[in-house]
């Protein structure tokens, strides 16, 4: 089911995966809803956390 998606997604995809807005995955990743880190300035998204987010939403 979630074949299509990329192990590790950038902020971008995951925010079109999602269908949400740049604020509200910020929210999402501040609040610890989805695991998110940094590689320099750019945030980077595990396949994982977006599934866990999904399913236990």
């Amino acid at each position: 089911m979630y074949e299509y998606i990329p192990e590790i997604m950038t902020f971008k995809e995951c925010k079109e995966l999602l269908k949400v807005g740049k604020n509200t995955l910020l929210d999402l990743i501040h609040t610890g809803q989805i695991q998110a880190f940094k590689v320099g300035s750019r945030w980077k998204i595990t396949k994982q956390s977006v599934i866990e987010f999904i399913q236990y939403r």
